[in-house]
């Protein structure tokens, strides 16, 4: 049985205004259904998991809203980190806490936030990455590319083990050029952020590796159920490095030998802008407008207007005539309109709110 980890964190600044610092992309039905990303990842790694062995990091001003979307997963099993210290210390904090239950266990991790419709064919890639880390090895899943894109890592091949491979090296994202070579060749997959491994083997390479952040958790995680925590919490977590998990323990521990990766051939979709959800999600009309009814009784009238991403939020109608290719983003404090093919630049938005004092828009 898996310990799946779903770490929910971020803000998710390129799909403001619909996404804010209090109530962030995952905790909104962005899947084309009622579900937020979060209860989505939920019920995809309950195929895996059993609700005592699903685990949420997130932050503190998000657990009431985490626990309420969740009421299956107890509430010793949300972690709830007092700052954001990056996805070392919230991946380290659940295998820490998940070793002291059980040592030996094989701890899966999976954002809150990507889209993977086939939950089947996500389950069955988990399994193959679940016996190979049964050996030893620390495992990522990475996606078959569909195509050359510069906006992902990848995952460059070694030789063939068992019903996957050695990795041989993560590779930072790549222009356009090397993004061609890389599909082209066959020996590259997307970088999905996907991680499986047992939790002794993970611990330790992180003591090897990173042994202050190794010390820290282990002891957070032995008072984790003792009156000490809070005060351990208050002591340690702040002193914290704020680094990636692939930096902290995953590229290190590939050029060792020790990761391997089992190909995911499944759809998957990092769910970060507006324009990928123009993509993901199934089109209102014959023309391609998405329209991404977040409120639950938004509405919109679309005239001659083409391929467009609508999220009619405030409560009133959003009515176009005559465009085409458009974001529009309508909430009853802010408006966005940009076109589709910008939708990176929308956290520039939410960057220069901050800086002329407009906290209360973020």
């Amino acid at each position: 049985m898996l310990h799946a980890v779903v770490p929910a964190g971020g803000s998710g600044t390129r799909l403001w205004p619909l996404s804010r610092a209090q109530r962030p992309k995952f905790l909104l039905p962005l899947t084309g259904s009622e579900s937020s990303l979060l209860q989505s990842t939920v019920e995809r790694v309950r195929r895996l998991s059993d609700p005592g062995r699903v685990y949420v990091v997130t932050g503190a001003a998000h657990a009431v809203d985490v626990a309420r979307q969740l009421p299956e997963v107890p509430g010793d099993n949300i972690l709830v980190e007092p700052s954001p210290r990056d996805s070392a210390a919230a991946i380290s904090l659940a295998a820490a806490v998940i070793a002291e239950r059980e040592p030996k266990a094989v701890m899966g991790s999976f954002a809150a936030d990507h889209l993977v419709p086939d939950g089947e064919a996500f389950a069955k890639t988990v399994e193959k990455a679940m016996e190979l880390a049964e050996s030893g090895l620390l495992m990522t899943i990475g996606i078959t590319p569909t195509g050359p894109d510069t906006g992902l890592g990848y995952l460059r091949l070694g030789a063939g083990v068992g019903p996957g491979y050695q990795l041989d090296a993560f590779v930072e994202k790549p222009d356009q050029v090397s993004a061609v070579e890389y599909v082209s060749s066959g020996n590259y997959l997307w970088n999905a952020g996907m991680f499986v491994w047992r939790v002794d083997v993970f611990l330790d390479e992180l003591a090897r590796h990173r042994p202050a952040l190794h010390e820290a958790v282990r002891t957070l995680a032995a008072a984790w159920d003792s009156n000490d925590r809070e005060a351990l919490f208050a002591k340690l977590w702040p002193t914290l490095e704020r680094i990636s998990i692939d930096y902290a323990v995953m590229e290190p521990a590939a050029a060792a030998g020790k990761v391997g990766v089992v190909p995911g051939d499944f759809d998957w979709h990092d769910v970060g802008d507006y324009d990928t959800l123009g993509r993901v999600l199934k089109a209102a009309d014959k023309v391609g407008n998405v329209i991404v009814d977040a409120s639950g009784s938004g509405e919109a009238l679309l005239t001659e207007s083409k391929r467009n991403v609508v999220v009619p939020a405030s409560g009133r109608i959003v009515a176009t005539v005559g465009v085409d290719d458009l974001i529009i983003v309508d909430t009853p404090d802010a408006l966005l309109v940009c076109p589709r093919d910008r939708a990176q630049e929308v956290k520039a938005v939410v960057e220069e709110l901050k800086q002329t004092g407009r906290t209360d828009l973020v």
